[in-house]
């Protein structure tokens, strides 16, 4: 009984770095929540009504900040749940489960393309911290490897299936 040793391998390295990256989102935008809530009363005291009763006002970075921060850390959490699962299903590496795999982690890219999009309207807007950059880069390349970890576990999938109809006598 043949793996697919190429894809699998690569499914496997390319969830473990999507594990760490999205760890590291989700905390990144977990403190960017916290700091903003702590210092948005003191800050939003001083606007004007409209800007004052703005539920994501965020004290540091720009007016995108706040959707920013917020869909980071939506796609930072539900991208480790999907390398947690992806890991497992991978390890497992038949077809109902690579199927899993391959939709949640369809799931995760398209959210961390939405919180990737809100990256580069930050970026277009400027005025950011330090740390708000650091959230930006890690959400632009977090959102290319899980481009390819989407691919790897799609191309497990196709193998099989390959070898699932060769077991059966199909061609």
């Amino acid at each position: 009984m043949a793996t697919g040793g190429g894809a699998k391998s690569a499914a496997y390295v390319l969830l473990l770095v999507n594990l760490v990256l999205f760890f590291i989102v989700t905390v990144i935008a977990a403190w960017a929540m916290n700091h903003g809530i702590e210092r948005s009363h003191e800050t939003a005291s001083v606007l004007s009504i409209p800007l004052r009763i703005f539920p994501i006002y965020f004290p540091m970075g720009n007016m995108a900040t706040g959707f920013f921060v917020i869909f980071s850390l939506i796609a930072g959490v539900v991208g480790i749940a999907t390398s947690l699962n992806g890991l497992h299903n991978v390890f497992q590496w038949d077809a109902p489960s690579l199927h899993t795999a391959a939709a949640s982690s369809l799931v995760s890219w398209s959210l961390t393309l939405l919180s990737m999009g809100l990256a580069c309207k930050e970026i277009e807007l400027g005025w950011t911290t330090g740390n708000l950059r650091t959230l930006e880069t890690i959400t632009i390349i977090v959102s290319a490897t899980q481009l390819f970890s989407t691919c790897a576990i799609q191309a497990g999938v196709e193998e099989a299936i390959a070898e699932k109809m060769d077991q059966a006598g199909r061609y």
